[in-house]
C-alpha cells in the first residue's frame, strides 16, 4: 500500500514537472505575436536582469517577464547583457531575444563627426541635415550659459573661470561619436564637454595657468587661430604672433573674428566689414574678443598653450597655394607678402 501511494506521488510529481517544463519550453520558444514591426528597446548602463524582464514585457517584446529571467538564470547569461539600443520584435522568442542582448550585434547607434571650427550653429545644421536631431534643438543646449540648466549633476572644473555671460562655444569638443538612437541633444552636448575634460588634461589647465591664461581664454585663442591657420606646423607661430601682439596692445586684427560678426567667409573682409561695431571685430578693439569663435582642435589648443617664441607680428594665408602660412616682422615685410601671394 504504502509503496502504491508513494509510486502515486511519484507519479504525480513527475507528470507535475512534466507539465511545468512542457510549459516553460514552450514559452521560451513562443512569441508575442507574428507581427514584424520593429521595436527599438534600450538596455542603459547597469541595469540588471529584473528591469530588462520588465521593460521587454512592457514593451509588448515577451509574454511574461518571469519566463524571461527562468530562461536567463538557467542560461547563465544574467551578467551577459550589453547596454545599446536593440531593434527587436514581437515575433522573436525568448531564446533569441536574449542572444541577441547578450551578443550586443544588433546594437543600432548613429555615428556622427564634428569637424574642427565648426561653430555651434555649423553642429546643428549638421545633426538636423543627418537626421539625428530636429534644427534648432542643439543650438538651444549649446547656447545655455548655465550647464547646470541642462546638465544637473555634472561637475565641469574646466568651466571654473567661464564668464557668466558665456555659451558652451568654444567647449564642444570636435570628434566621432557614437549616438544611442534616442539620444537627444543634451546626451550629445554631455559626450562632447565629457571629452574636452579628457583632452584639456590638468598638466595643460597647470601650464596654462602659469602662463597666465585663464582656460576660457585659451580656447578662446584657440577657436581663433583653428579659423585662421590650416596647417597644425604654423599654428604655434601664428599664436605666438597673437601672444606678441596682445603684449604690445596691438590689436589682434583677425579676419576669422570679422567673419564671425558677418557671419561671411571671406579670406579677406571688405572695407564695411571692417567698421562693423562690435566687440568681436579685433581690428576696431584690443584683446581677445568676449569669447570664442569656433570649437577648436586639440592642435590649436596646445598652440594656445605652448606659443612659439618668435619675432613675428604678421601673417598670412596662401589662399591659392597649399594653405601655408607666411611669416613677417614688420608692417612694410607683411604688405610686400601680400602683393606677393594675395593680389
Amino acid at each position: 500500500m504504502i509503496k502504491k501511494i508513494i509510486l502515486i506521488i511519484v507519479s504525480v510529481a513527475v507528470l507535475g514537472f512534466s507539465a511545468v517544463a512542457g510549459y516553460y519550453f514552450m514559452q521560451v520558444g513562443s512569441s508575442v505575436s507574428d507581427a514584424k514591426d520593429v521595436i527599438v528597446f534600450n538596455i542603459s548602463e547597469g541595469e540588471g536582469v529584473n528591469e530588462i524582464a520588465a521593460n521587454l514585457e512592457e514593451q509588448g517584446l515577451i509574454n511574461s517577464s518571469y519566463i524571461f529571467e527562468w530562461y536567463v538564470y538557467f542560461d547563465n547569461s544574467q551578467s551577459s547583457f550589453i547596454a545599446g539600443d536593440y531593434e527587436l520584435m514581437p515575433s522573436q522568442n525568448v531564446k533569441e531575444i536574449v542572444s541577441l542582448l547578450t551578443a550586443g550585434q544588433s546594437v543600432k547607434e548613429n555615428s556622427i563627426t564634428t569637424l574642427e571650427g565648426w561653430t555651434s550653429q555649423e553642429i546643428d545644421q549638421y545633426l538636423a541635415d543627418e537626421g539625428i536631431l530636429s534644427a534648432g534643438d542643439f543650438l538651444a543646449v549649446a547656447q545655455t550659459k548655465n550647464v547646470d540648466n541642462i546638465l544637473p549633476g555634472n561637475t565641469y572644473t574646466f568651466f571654473v573661470d567661464k564668464p557668466a555671460e558665456a555659451d558652451l562655444e568654444g567647449y564642444l569638443f570636435p570628434d566621432t561619436y557614437r549616438l544611442f538612437l534616442d539620444a537627444t541633444a543634451e546626451d550629445i552636448v554631455e559626450k562632447m564637454l565629457d571629452n574636452f575634460g579628457v583632452k584639456f588634461t590638468e598638466q595643460m589647465r597647470q601650464d596654462a595657468a602659469d602662463g597666465n591664461m585663464s582656460i576660457f581664454g585659451i580656447v578662446t585663442l584657440a577657436s581663433i587661430i583653428e579659423k585662421e591657420v590650416a596647417l597644425d606646423k604654423d599654428r604655434e607661430i601664428v599664436a605666438g604672433i597673437f601672444y606678441n601682439r596682445l603684449n604690445n596692445n596691438i590689436g589682434l586684427q583677425s579676419d576669422a573674428t570679422v567673419n564671425y560678426v558677418t557671419n561671411g567667409d571671406r579670406p579677406q573682409p571688405t572695407a564695411e566689414d571692417l567698421e562693423v561695431d562690435s566687440p568681436y571685430n579685433t581690428y576696431k578693439y584690443r584683446g581677445l574678443p568676449p569669447g570664442p569663435i569656433s570649437n577648436p582642435s586639440l592642435s590649436s589648443i596646445m598652440a594656445a598653450i605652448y606659443p612659439a617664441d618668435t619675432d613675428y607680428f604678421y601673417f598670412l594665408s596662401r589662399i591659392n597655394d597649399d594653405g601655408s602660412t607666411v611669416f613677417s616682422k614688420t608692417y612694410e615685410e607683411h604688405l610686400s607678402n601680400k602683393a606677393k601671394y594675395l593680389d
